[in-house]
């Protein structure tokens, strides 16, 4: 079984829902995918990792990144995967380093959006992920702030696309859009 074939029978098993939920954006759906006990396993991290390498490779993006990271707290495990996943690969040396963006500035000490902005260089080039995207609007937001803070957005790249508009979203916007997995890949292999 190849890697993104593991990945998919991975999230079935640990994130996939069937039933009758309220999404973060209010919308209604008769599933739902909390990504976090895939992307918190051992097994789920490396696949995530080397298939995210594998996407921006293929997008030719890779060797442009500077930075790997997105808004708190579905982008964080993710964030730092693919930065291991980089060693070796892409960065140099060092890889490609993790970023988080906050929600909102932290309250004390340097009161800022963005954790890590010591291992980014100035004005690079960043990638911003995220967990599963359904509308695009919560990535949005980490781009809006790696933006105010005078970087560049490469692309953003998702675990899983729902298929709801995100990928139209960002393509409106000139961002590139890379998913991993999409919502017909689990629901084509979903066994009740």
């Amino acid at each position: 079984m190849d890697s993104r074939t593991q990945l998919i029978e991975l999230i079935l098993e640990k994130s996939y829902r069937e039933g009758d939920f309220t999404l973060s954006s209010g919308q209604k759906s008769s599933f739902y995918i909390d990504l976090k006990a895939t992307t918190l396993s051992a097994r789920g991290a490396k696949l995530i990792g080397e298939l995210s390498i594998l996407a921006m490779q293929e997008a030719g993006i890779l060797h442009h990144a500077s930075g790997v990271g997105g808004l708190t707290l579905g982008a964080d495990p993710i964030a730092t995967t693919v930065s291991l996943a980089s060693l070796g690969r892409a960065g140099g040396a060092e890889g490609i380093p993790a970023f988080i963006v906050r929600k909102e500035p932290k309250g004390h000490g340097t009161g800022r959006f963005i954790e890590g902005l010591e291992n980014l260089r100035k004005n690079s080039s960043l990638i911003i992920v995220e967990d599963v995207s359904t509308t695009g609007k919560s990535a949005m937001h980490a781009v809006e702030k790696v933006r105010d803070a005078g970087f560049h957005v490469l692309g953003i790249l998702t675990v899983v696309d729902r298929e709801q508009g995100a990928r139209e979203f960002f393509e409106e916007k000139g961002l590139r859009f890379m998913s991993l997995v999409r919502l017909s890949d689990l629901r084509s292999r979903y066994r009740r």
